[in-house]
């Protein structure tokens, strides 16, 4: 895609794209682009981790958020300078192919990102599954063909949302999204609630207590290696670059402010958990969910369990949603760019969306929705999750250094600037937490181990692939573009 950065700030695309496919739809301004982040970062994180956190640190549950907070903002600055320079579908690939333009490198970033998305996306339809059993009091265990069954209708759904258009698509995680804020709105509410009932004890929120005597340093490493996969989110939203209005100007308020409500709801949330409960009960992993039993001592009339399945299904189905519309923007983009075989670009004509692109997502989350829900062991789950945010941390770290490596590539027009300190301590940090000193369970990078390995094989049949496909082209090309004057014309 070609065009030009009006005076405003706002993309103005005028060219055509190559091999005449239409533009995607420009539908999103300022407040569906928060919704879209904001819904993505909350997905279901938060549900699923706050008594993990708590049993890490003890009351200072809170400190792994903020931590992973701080983090996830600093990284945040560096993708703002990047999409406000470069305004294109395909987020980190795009920016790794421009910094260092080596087609392996973009490949494994590409395809790590993808996996990160429909990973995230499968065990949200698995867990969409388990959270309509819990709301009917049905018995579809792990491994039962039901559970498997209403997975792959949903994501058949997820499918059909996102080909029939973003404008749809959005409009879907704009009900989602406000759905699971009222959640954990709710939560933070009754919490205020129970301080008035005096059944509240915040002397809890600042006792600092590690299970496994690990020092405070490692102990909150631990628990910020969890919590990250709480504030991811935001990174996918640079991948609908070329369905917003106007990025230039949107994104760098829009993508903050994003961060800022999701990260002060996270931190709301764990203190409100602390206090009103213990965190030996909170972190039992026999116990009920950690959030169902701070409504419990909150407001023990309230019948969260019975609400909680159902606030529980429009979260993961966000995160499903928004996940498989990120992936399959980042492998339109990609194709785009030619790191990736040209029918993946393919465009619908009246829907504009990468229909080809959504199909081949989609395939592949079948794939891996089997896998998961035909396992009985629900620590899969939990081991997916890391692996999404392992994923994600390296890609970070690319990310943090691509920003240094492209500040030579000077524009004419204006973008936003990232303060030079900000992409090396997100490159330093973001590099930090993907070691195995983090106290990560080692599944996770057997799984990103198998899933790289897996890119490097699909990397050297897209490469062969792709010279076949030059080779054809440039064998078919007209002689009067291969320069020859004989069959010249004007």
């Amino acid at each position: 895609m070609s065009g030009h950065i009006d005076s405003r700030g706002g993309t103005d695309v005028i060219d055509p794209p190559a091999g005449g496919q239409p533009e995607l739809n420009r539908v999103m301004g300022p407040k569906l682009l928060l919704l879209f982040i904001v819904g993505d970062i909350l997905g279901t994180g938060v549900y699923a981790l706050t008594g993990a956190v708590a049993g890490e640190v003890g009351g200072a549950a809170w400190a792994p958020f903020l931590v992973a907070f701080v983090i996830a903002t600093i990284t945040a600055f560096s993708y703002l300078e990047l999409v406000t320079k470069y305004p294109q579908a395909a987020g980190a690939a795009l920016y790794t192919h421009k910094a260092f333009g080596l087609h392996f490198v973009t490949f494994l970033v590409a395809f790590a990102v993808m996996c990160s998305g429909i990973t995230s996306a499968s065990t949200a339809s698995v867990a969409f599954a388990s959270f309509l059993s819990d709301g009917l009091q049905m018995d579809w265990g792990g491994g039962s063909a039901a559970l498997l069954i209403v997975a792959l209708c949903f994501m058949a759904l997820v499918a059909a949302v996102n080909f029939r258009g973003v404008g749809e698509s959005v409009k879907a995680n704009v009900v989602l999204t406000l759905v699971e804020l009222s959640g954990l709105l709710m939560i933070i509410f009754i919490g205020l609630y129970a301080v008035t009932q005096g059944r509240a004890d915040f002397s809890r929120v600042v006792v600092f207590d590690s299970p496994s005597d690990k020092s405070t340093f490692f102990a909150i490493t631990a628990a910020t290696s969890l919590a990250f996969f709480a504030m991811v989110g935001f990174e996918d939203s640079v991948n609908m670059a070329e369905e917003t209005k106007d990025p230039v100007r949107d994104f760098p308020r829009v993508m903050l402010t994003g961060l800022g409500i999701t990260g002060l709801i996270y931190v709301l949330v764990a203190i409100t958990a602390v206090a009103l409960v213990p965190v030996g009960q909170l972190s039992d992993p026999e116990a009920e969910a950690a959030l169902t039993q701070v409504v419990k001592a909150g407001a023990p009339n309230f019948p969260f369990d019975k609400v909680f399945p159902f606030i529980g299904m429009f979260a993961v189905a966000n995160s499903a949603l928004i996940n498989m519309l990120m992936a399959s923007r980042l492998l339109y983009g990609m194709s785009k760019q030619e790191v990736l075989p040209p029918f993946l670009g393919k465009v619908h004509s009246s829907r504009r969306t990468p229909w080809a692109s959504i199909l081949f997502t989609t395939a592949i989350s079948f794939g891996l929705i089997y896998f998961v829900a035909t396992q009985s062991d629900s620590n899969i789950i939990a081991a997916l999750g890391g692996t999404t945010a392992l994923l994600l941390l390296g890609v970070f770290t690319i990310v943090n250094i691509s920003v240094l490596v492209l500040r030579k590539d000077t524009m004419d027009t204006k973008h936003f600037v990232a303060p030079t300190v900000l992409p090396i301590l997100g490159a330093i940090a973001c590099a930090f937490f993907v070691g195995p000193w983090t106290g990560r369970d080692t599944i996770q990078y057997t799984i990103a181990g198998w899933l790289l390995g897996i890119g490097v094989v699909l990397w050297a049949l897209t490469w062969l692939a792709n010279r076949f496909l030059f080779a054809k082209k440039t064998y078919m090309r007209d002689p009067e573009e291969l320069g020859d004057p004989d069959h010249a014309h004007h």
